[in-house]
């Protein structure tokens, strides 16, 4: 060998070196690579060990893992006219690496775009009682909505959360006593119905003891013996007549007397 083929040796060991760690690829399970080779795709590989061509392909990894994404606080008037704040939490993931390289520059910030803006379109339609106890609702609308819009990119959308409602403070106070004057409402009604069924029950037992006499006498026996547990008071209790009766002697009216009176 000539001097200088001793020479370049080592360099083109080290370029070989070079070039071979460039075509030599691993992805994880989670990973798959999208392949262009001079600007045309030929097609998804992944996991696993890859092999390019150095120079001549091009791979662009996509992993396939669920994202959660914040959409950001946004400003809404709800359908009766109630200026709010609200969030939510997205969560998807990439179902097609193909389309998410080649139909969308960035589907991460397209995803996040079409939230924000379905978001709002989506609470707007609602009023406020609705966006407060209808949750669930809401959010299925949501999802069913992003998803099919960012389904050409590949984008497979599981599940959206709306998380904080923002109220103005005197809205909040507004509902504060709406929710003060319903519980009222709610224990004068059991009040009630509680003072109704008490005077079914009396009047059923005012009429079961008025068919038994003896039986008012035994509920005024009661009630002595229940008031003379205080000791410390005097209790004039009135007896019926009817009770003491068999207790008094029998008296029986004189006989007129016919003729002067001896004295």
């Amino acid at each position: 060998m000539t001097t200088w083929t001793l020479a370049l040796l080592p360099l083109l060991l080290l370029v070989g070196l070079i070039l071979l760690a460039n075509s030599v690829r691993v992805l994880r399970e989670y990973e798959r690579a999208v392949i262009f080779r001079l600007g045309r795709l030929i097609g998804v590989k992944g996991p696993g060990l890859i092999l390019l061509l150095p120079m001549i392909d091009r791979m662009v990894k996509v992993p396939l893992r669920v994202v959660a994404m914040d959409v950001p606080s946004q400003d809404v008037i709800t359908r009766d006219n109630i200026s709010i704040k609200v969030n939510a939490v997205l969560y998807f993931k990439v179902a097609s690496a193909k389309e998410a390289v080649v139909e969308v520059e960035n589907y991460l910030y397209a995803t996040s775009q079409i939230a924000q803006t379905t978001l709002r379109s989506v609470v707007g339609e609602h009023e406020l009682d609705d966006l407060l106890s209808e949750r669930e609702k809401i959010n299925l609308k949501l999802q069913q909505i992003i998803d099919d819009r960012t389904e050409p990119w590949g984008v497979k959308v599981t599940a959206v959360e709306v998380k904080d409602v923002d109220l103005p403070q005197d809205m909040q106070r507004a509902i504060a006593r709406q929710a003060e004057a319903e519980r009222e409402r709610r224990a004068k009604i059991i009040h009630a119905e509680g003072e109704f069924t008490a005077s079914e029950q009396l009047a059923a037992a005012a009429h079961r003891m008025s068919a038994e006499p003896l039986a008012i006498q035994l509920r005024y026996l009661q009630t002595l013996t229940e008031i003379a547990t205080e000791k410390n008071s005097t209790i004039i209790f009135p007896l019926p007549l009817d009770l003491i009766k068999a207790f008094m002697p029998e008296t029986r009216p004189e006989k007129p007397r016919i003729g002067p009176d001896p004295s």
